[in-house]
């Protein structure tokens, strides 16, 4: 059936893709087949063939077998973008293991739940990291193995590497039902919960991300710097579409705008990807000349709105289109996005990507389809959709019914089927591009003595988008000052978590029944915005 945005594709994207069955693993064996000899990655001056990555992702895999890891069991990673990522990814689907993705600025606090939650028995991180499993006192249970081991009692990545193990059980992966990635999301009430990507998800969202670029991108042509973290959704994606595709991965271990200018000037890459914070900081740094961006040709943009003068000004100055998108951890990470070539409507999330139904539903009853421009919250159904969360029934059947992912997110669609963001039905902040969840930092605010309640919330920020602020009412006789709380929350909390600002009132606003009015918190800070 056609739909409103079908006029709208490229000439050479198809409105459905066929779907493949076919494993990770598989995609990434396909490629070191047609293209042994290309660069795979690039780690500082190192240079990867896809050949050498191969022999290495086989080495872990096998060394792990040896070891008696088994399909389905959950291996946590924790590393900054590193080429040991891509080794260590590729080496646990080769296995028909689950990869569980976590932050490396995860506290104690965040981390005992991702592995009680997901019961992981592995962790592969920097040494340093490894004390954090110490703290929360799981040491005994996990086998840890370290990317930079060099001590008799640490587990070596590269030790076990270069054992030169050639012994594998055969590849015996089922695409649509065998998870690949638990990606932690978080939520409006209560801890993070893991969404169950499979191999299908992954396989088949990569070609609808491939497929959507309508030929501009070009196998075993290009170069894409990899500034998006590989725990998260985009930054995998990234990597998977250079190295599914023949092309190469430039590593940056984390965004350091000096650095990522160094690198654009160093290995010209024609692709990059990230958060609006990140194009913000390139266009207005002090030594940036005319050339410097030219390389580029297909910059996405994801995780927040972008300024139009910014997409604008960067467009001017690179050359380049910048093309904004929408995903979430449920869909595995794409949905939506602009075409590269035809009709590109700036300030929009773009058209629903091949093979993606959405519907626009009100927001009471979740049922209705509204009108064409009228608010309602995103639903969408394709092969990204995720299997479930982790050991969550009930809040999977919540999110997913019938076959549709209930986005949380609130949207509008005008008569082309372009799609705008027009708000959250979730109170979720974005900053900086990560997704920050409030229910998760009030739970730590409660946990202070002095905290009677709480609520958390996003304000604006020129920089990050929208930054933390945190209002509190402290329980009858005790004192707390503002330092004091953020202290507290940066001692349990991944920095990006942590409130910049500390409110301390007398009282909350409250609904009838008692409940916090936590919306009354971002209208006051618009208004106070507004007089100032």
């Amino acid at each position: 059936m056609s739909k409103p945005w079908h006029p709208f594709y490229p000439a050479n994207v198809p409105f459905e893709i066929e779907l493949s069955n076919l494993s990770i693993y598989e995609l990434f064996e396909r490629a070191v087949e047609d293209y042994p000899n290309n660069i795979a990655i690039m780690n500082g001056d190192e240079s990867i063939t896809y050949t050498q990555l191969k022999n290495q992702v086989d080495g872990l895999a096998a060394a792990l077998h040896h070891r008696g890891f088994q399909k389905g069991e959950r291996i946590c990673v924790m590393l900054q973008n590193c080429k040991e990522y891509a080794i260590v990814t590729y080496a646990i689907y080769r296995l028909g293991g689950v990869l569980v993705q976590v932050n490396p600025m995860y506290q104690p606090y965040e981390l005992a739940h991702i592995f009680k939650d997901s019961g992981a028995g592995w962790l592969i991180s920097r040494q340093e990291q490894q004390q954090k499993v110490h703290d929360i006192g799981l040491a005994n249970q996990i086998t840890m193995i370290a990317t930079d081991g060099k001590d008799e009692q640490t587990a070596s990545l590269y030790q076990w590497i270069d054992e030169g193990r050639k012994q594998l059980p055969p590849l015996d992966i089922q695409p649509k039902e065998d998870i690949a990635v638990l990606q932690y999301t978080g939520g409006t009430t209560g801890r993070p919960k893991g969404a169950m990507i499979t191999h299908f998800n992954v396989v088949n969202n990569f070609y609808q991300n491939f497929i959507s670029y309508g030929g501009v991108y070009k196998r075993s042509s290009e170069s894409t710097l990899g500034i998006a973290p590989l725990f998260h959704g985009m930054g995998m994606a990234n990597m998977n579409t250079a190295i599914f595709t023949g092309s190469t991965y430039i590593v940056v271990a984390r965004f350091e705008v000096n650095k990522v200018l160094e690198l654009i000037r160093k290995y010209r890459p024609t692709v990059i990807a990230g958060s609006p914070t990140m194009y913000i900081a390139l266009l207005h740094h002090p030594d940036l000349i005319e050339d410097d961006l030219r390389s580029l040709k297909i910059c996405g943009c994801g995780s927040a709105p972008m300024p139009v003068e910014v997409i604008n000004a960067f467009e001017k100055k690179s050359g380049a289109i910048i093309v904004e998108g929408y995903g979430l951890t449920e869909a595995t990470t794409a949905v939506s996005r602009n075409p590269m070539t035809g009709v590109r409507k700036i300030g929009s999330i773009g058209i629903p990507l091949s093979s993606t139904d959405i519907k626009i539903v009100d927001l009471e009853s979740g049922t209705q389809e509204v009108n064409v421009g009228e608010p309602g919250e995103l639903l969408v159904k394709g092969p990204q959709v995720m299997k479930g969360y982790w050991k969550n029934p009930e809040a999977t059947k919540q999110t997913i019914q019938n076959g549709w992912l209930y986005t949380g997110d609130v949207v509008t669609m005008d008569k082309d089927g372009y799609l705008y963001i027009s708000g959250r039905k979730k109170e979720m902040i974005i900053a900086g591009g990560y997704n920050i969840y409030p229910a998760e930092i009030e739970e730590v605010l409660y946990g202070h003595p002095a905290v009677s309640e709480a609520v958390v919330y996003g304000i604006p920020d020129t920089y990050r988008g929208e930054t933390v602020k945190a209002s509190i009412v402290l329980k009858d006789g005790m004192s707390v000052t503002e330092d004091e709380i953020i202290n507290w929350c940066r001692e349990r909390l991944a920095a990006y978590k942590t409130p910049r600002f500390v409110d301390i009132r007398a009282e909350f606003p409250k609904t009838a029944v008692g409940k916090i009015l936590r919306r009354s918190f971002v209208e006051e800070e618009k208004l106070r915005l507004s007089n100032s």
